[in-house]
């Protein structure tokens, strides 16, 4: 079951919804309104990123060292 960010319209709180299937309405926790937006939002990835600037794989650093360089 995903968790959803949303805004309410009504008085602006920002919040996070656990959405069951069942569900059929979201409501804010502050004030009760059904007025609620879900928003778009950043999703985490786990996992170790390149270096910034590089792509990646052997381009990565100059020692062949680092890590990620097969």
């Amino acid at each position: 079951m995903p968790i959803f960010e949303y805004d309410c319209q009504k008085c602006n709180e920002n919040f996070e919804k656990l959405v069951r299937n069942s569900m059929k309405q979201v409501i804010c926790p502050n004030c009760s309104s059904d007025e609620v937006e879900k928003r778009l939002s950043k999703f985490a990835v786990s996992g170790v990123s390149a270096p910034s600037g590089s792509s990646g794989g052997c381009n990565s650093c100059s020692s062949h060292n680092c890590g990620s360089c097969h």
